[in-house]
């Protein structure tokens, strides 16, 4: 349809159908879902009745042709002027092919691997009848309580915005939208929702504009930059308002400065949520703050139909606004085909051939092996196939690994540790205790861990959280594994001293009481479905660990939040001629992380030649060059993640004591070397003032280059604007 037809279609509708547009229900609800009539408890209380849910504009979470098709064709039989249904669902890292939780595709540092993950996703998700992904999650965030960390790339604004442009371009593809292996991407949560006061989820969030600007919102206006078609608002506040009810921020900010034309979606419920939040008195004030911020679908509360025609024919609310969010959303609907083609075709054998590959499940391994990260290794690993190996722990069986937010993915497809490790070592060879579950054991199970310890050379222990421990209401005052599995660990090393960790969680952890009592640590996230597979692959040394954290551990969750490009305050702790107590640090314990932003281990060793600057002396219309030498001085083949930070030494307002400006993975053979490269431009210099403008000092600056935030060796420039 051109867009003059839409229009005319617009006309044609009435004010019901209109504001039925704007209603967004869960699949339960419809004709012909395999869940119809499975409305209960808060769903029955929606205040709905069968002809809200025939107006409808969107449903979420139906998926499969089958029941994808049966729903859409019921719909279309009913519908006055044949608009179809948009499918929306959370696919938020893979389909049915589940790959490694987006913390842990962050700390790949592989931007093109993570586009192609979430081209798998796309592809699975659009042949089982999906349009739209309710993803990336971009918020950035510091603060490893909050469960929602798992699905954030880290806490640098910088590489979180590289992530965010690499997740649209995966789900909605080059050729988007003709292409139908994609899906229209819905970035989220806008905004700021990743820094929740104590880490709660849906807790307040209270910052300057300035902090926001600089280091929260980069990463969203990076995904709509790169044509992202939607934006979910956050639960939380943005300075002391609900973001869905927030017309600074959607309206002034979102539409008008950054002249997003696309559609805006509440999250589950938020808009009646404003009630709570304190800043609507009923259901109808909720609807009329929210349609006044620019919410074009409201998600699974029905202020909207309950409200919006009243305040329509009485004038509080003008009908053109209305009009507006319905042309987005017709809008999108034309620009997916969904007119000419409802189905986008999605056929159960496209479906049978795309889902759960074994091309897609090769791409999973590979992502899940680049996403583990190398904590520590005194000399222990990779394992020798020759030794015997005891695997134990909660960890060592499950198949728990798949993450909280993997909503098709299948458990019993997932490969779990052992049965990863089966196919390195001989059933001779092999030993495999629980040990204790995750939070929870028996003496029994103690006992029997332990005497398999005995008789092993090496022992892999396996620990971590369940799912349900992080994800979206999983927040945590206490960090560190449960007490039993600590017990585990102090018993087996009892009886053996060599010990290595494989931990499964959703979020940096408080490594007291475990961290000096092994030998190795392999964090491996939720690794997805070929998690085991990819885990026994590192362990043994046919794959190299390459993975780099971007969210820092901390020493002790009393450090939180900790995170690398902090401001150094007027007394920072080692300063020349500080008092050794008048400074800014804990007395009992470091002020750095345990370990920081970009740190991880290979199996090999790099060195660091001395750094070149181009030019001591940037302008505003040049360029300088950072170059350096790495070499691999190791046996085996390794990658590393060559860093570039910068620091503006005195600014208009306090910066940060390093901020990363540029990366380059490298895979060097032993005694090979690379000169690696980065460019630095004025630009790279900007941030908001005071006044929130975005531009750049002159003065010094210092260029830093190493393997990690905390390892590296700074080189002074200078910028000129002049």
């Amino acid at each position: 349809m051109k867009k003059e037809e839409i229009i005319v279609l617009l006309n044609k509708m009435t004010l019901e159908e209109k504001i039925g547009q704007l209603l967004q229900l869960a699949t339960p609800f419809f004709e012909g879902a395999k869940s119809e009539g499975e409305i209960t408890g808060p769903l029955a209380q929606m205040g709905v009745d069968r002809k809200d849910v025939q107006y409808a504009g969107s449903v979420l979470g139906a998926s499969g042709t089958e029941e994808v098709q049966a729903i859409q064709k019921a719909y279309l039989e009913k519908s006055r002027l044949n608009i179809p249904l948009l499918v929306m669902a959370d696919v938020v890292h893979g389909y049915e092919t589940i790959f490694p939780v987006p913390l842990a595709i962050g700390c790949s540092w592989d931007i093109p691997l993570a586009q192609k993950s979430a081209e798998v996703a796309a592809k699975e998700a659009s042949a089982s009848g999906i349009h739209v992904t309710f993803a990336p999650m971009v918020d950035l965030v510091r603060d490893p309580r909050w469960g929602r960390v798992m699905e954030s790339t880290g806490e640098d604004p910088y590489l979180n915005s590289e992530f965010a442009k690499a997740f649209v371009k995966g789900f909605q593809g080059e050729d988007y939208p003709n292409n139908h292996d994609h899906v229209a991407a819905c970035v989220k949560h806008f905004a700021a929702y990743g820094a929740p006061e104590g880490g709660r989820d849906y807790n307040t969030v209270d910052m300057s504009e300035r902090q926001l600007r600089e280091y929260y919102l980069p990463a969203y206006k990076a995904a709509l930059n790169e044509g992202c078609e939607m934006v979910m608002t956050a639960f939380n506040t943005v300075d002391g308002i609900p973001a869905t009810g927030n017309r600074k921020l959607m309206r002034s900010l979102l539409r008008e400065e950054w002249n997003f034309e696309g559609v805006l979606i509440s999250d589950w419920g938020a808009v009646k949520e404003m009630i709570p939040h304190g800043v609507a008195a009923d259901d109808k004030e909720a609807a009329l703050k929210a349609i006044e911020a620019g919410v074009d679908i409201e998600m699974m509360t029905s202020c909207y139909v309950n409200h919006l025609k009243e305040l329509i024919e009485n004038d509080d609310v003008s009908e053109e606004i209305l009009d507006q969010s319905v042309l987005r959303i017709l809008t999108l609907k034309n620009k997916l085909g969904l007119f000419e083609d409802p189905y986008r075709s999605a056929t159960k054998e496209r479906e049978t051939e795309t889902v759960f590959s074994e091309r897609h499940r090769e791409l999973a391994r590979e992502q899940a092996a680049k996403s583990c990260v190398l904590l520590k290794n005194e000399n222990i690993l990779p394992l020798k196939k020759t030794e015997k190996l005891a695997v134990i722990g909660p960890f060592a069986n499950s198949k728990d690994i798949l993450g909280p937010w993997s909503w098709k993915g299948k458990v019993e497809n997932a490969v779990s540790l052992i049965e990863g490790m089966k196919n390195y070592f001989s059933t001779e060879n092999l030993n495999v205790a629980e040990g204790c579950g995750i939070e929870a054991g028996t003496d029994e199970e103690m006992n029997e861990a332990v005497a398999v310890a005995k008789e092993s050379d090496i022992v892999v222990l396996a620990l971590g959280e369940s799912s349900d421990m992080s994800g979206e209401a999983g927040s945590l005052a206490d960090i560190r594994l449960p007490d039993v599995q600590r017990q585990l660990v102090k018993r087996i090393k009892e009886v053996n001293k060599k010990i290595v960790v494989v931990l499964f969680n959703g979020r940096p952890l408080d490594l007291d009481g475990m961290i000096d009592e092994v030998d190795a640590i392999l964090e491996a996230w939720y690794p997805g479905t070929e998690g085991g597979a990819a885990i026994a692959e590192l362990l043994v040394g046919k794959r190299r660990p390459s993975g780099r954290l971007t969210m820092s551990f901390p020493y002790s969750v009393g450090q939180i939040p900790v995170y690398y490009n902090s401001f150094n305050t007027g007394r920072p702790k080692g300063a020349p001629n500080a008092q050794e107590r008048y400074v800014s640090q804990y007395l009992d314990i470091p002020n750095e992380p345990l370990y920081p932003f970009g740190y991880g281990l290979s199996y090999t060793s790099f060195q660091y030649h001395e750094a070149i600057l181009s030019s001591q002396s940037l302008t505003s219309e040049g360029s300088i060059t950072l170059s350096v030498k790495v070499e691999n001085t190791g046996d085996v083949t390794g990658e590393e993640v060559v860093q570039m930070y910068i620091r503006d030494v005195a600014g208009e307002v306090v910066r940060p004591l390093k901020e990363l400006k540029g990366f380059e993975k490298i895979a060097l053979e032993p005694g090979e070397a690379r000169t690696v490269e980065f460019s630095i431009e004025e630009k790279d210099l900007r941030y908001h003032h005071s006044d929130l403008i975005h531009r750049s000092d002159e003065g010094e600056f210092i260029a830093y280059v190493g393997p990690n935030s905390r390892d590296v060796k700074g080189y002074s420039f200078s910028l000129k604007n002049r």
